[in-house]
């Protein structure tokens, strides 16, 4: 019996050498490293060329060893020296060249955060591979200066440049027309408007174009949200847009931000407290460091919800403070060591009792200057 198992084993065996000799993989070759070229290195066009061809990208045969119609190209962009850590993918199948309009790089560029006219560099490289991802090769790398022109925002701005803030979470309620200006957003550009808030929590609130008119108004589409933003509209109540914010639920300062551009808003706590009057005080003033000072002489005005301003006389080579409470040292705003200039820069809350202890520095030359000071973003300038 041993020798017949023997025998049969060996056929077994033969058998199964003959069809593995029939089943031996053909050997594929490595393909090449493709070589990626462009139409052009700089792209800057205006908004009504959105929808022209202004990138052609083309790159060499990698010859896989398969039908090309089946291989598989990711193009890659990103901001430039990022080494393709965030980049927006692009794949095609079985095609060497592709071409973009003006409105995707654009896009593209936005999305890494671009600021709308300014030159920005993007790397672009293509990758390829067979269609399941297998040997993958990554092309050379070409770098192009995209100019990102401004689309339409989503909310028209208001035309008059103003903002006004009214409802049951302001301190003015639905008194309208509101409080000036402490109710009065502040244009920080074309398509923004911001403003720093004392909020009653659990109240809601509009903003209006026009202060006095509830013809139209700007609000939301719902009342899904939680207090911290969402999105708006334009002409509340005949449209879409008919439901008035929700305010945070606890009452403090927070800074409401309009974001015509995206047509958003945000609602976030302020770390501070905006005075209701301000007043500068030094040896680069009329009054030096006798406190109280001179009112209205030193008096700053408030120009809205964040912003203060005044024009005044200065002596060159000397120093200020300003003061919350006209007669009173107890707090005061400085800046913090030397990181002001003469014309402007940071500055912050409680001087020689905190971060923020040395006096701001005063221009060189004598003369008329104005001062703006601004809480919504800690900043002041001297022109």
């Amino acid at each position: 019996m041993r020798k017949h198992f023997l025998l049969y084993s060996g056929v077994a065996v033969a058998v199964w050498l003959a069809a593995c000799s029939k089943m031996t993989n053909p050997y594929y070759k490595n393909g090449s490293t493709p070589t990626l070229a462009s139409s052009t290195t700089t792209i800057a066009v205006p908004p009504s060329d959105s929808l022209t061809s202004v990138l052609v990208l083309s790159w060499s045969n990698p010859h896989y060893a398969t039908d090309s119609s089946t291989e598989k190209y990711t193009i890659q962009i990103d901001s430039s020296g990022r080494n393709f850590t965030q980049a927006v993918s692009f794949v095609i199948s079985g095609a060497l060249t592709d071409t973009f309009i003006a409105k995707q790089i654009n896009n593209v560029v936005l999305g890494f955060g671009a600021s709308f006219g300014v030159p920005y560099k993007v790397d672009v490289r293509v990758m390829s591979s067979y269609a399941n991802n297998n040997e993958l090769l990554t092309s050379n790398t070409v770098t192009l200066t995209v100019t990102p022109y401004k689309i339409p925002p989503k909310v028209q701005p208001p035309a008059s440049g103003k903002l006004f803030l009214v409802g049951s979470a302001t301190a003015g309620a639905w008194n309208n027309p509101v409080p000036l200006p402490s109710q009065q957003f502040e244009m920080v550009d074309s398509t923004d408007y911001a403003g720093v808030f004392n909020l009653t929590g659990g109240g809601q609130f509009l903003a209006l174009p026009v202060n006095g008119d509830w013809t139209n108004k700007f609000a939301t589409s719902d009342n899904s949200e939680d207090g911290t933003g969402g999105t708006f509209g334009y002409n509340g109540s005949n449209s879409t847009y008919n439901t008035n914010f929700t305010g945070p639920t606890t009452s403090g300062w927070y800074i409401i931000w309009f974001n015509f551009q995206a047509g958003t808003l945000s609602i976030t706590p302020f770390s501070g407290v905006v005075p209701d009057s301000l007043f500068i005080v030094g040896s680069a003033t009329a009054g030096a460091w006798n406190n109280p000072v001179p009112d209205p002489a030193q008096k700053l005005t408030r120009v809205n919800s964040s912003q203060f301003s005044i024009k005044l006389p200065l002596s060159g080579g000397n120093q200020y403070l300003l003061l919350p409470v006209n007669g009173s040292w107890t707090n005061k705003y400085a800046v913090r060591g030397t990181n002001d200039t003469v014309s402007g820069g940071t500055f912050g809350y409680n001087g020689n009792n905190g971060t923020f202890n040395t006096n701001f520095t005063g221009p060189t030359t004598t003369g008329t200057y104005t001062m703006t000071v601004d809480f919504l973003s800690w900043t002041y300038t001297v022109q």
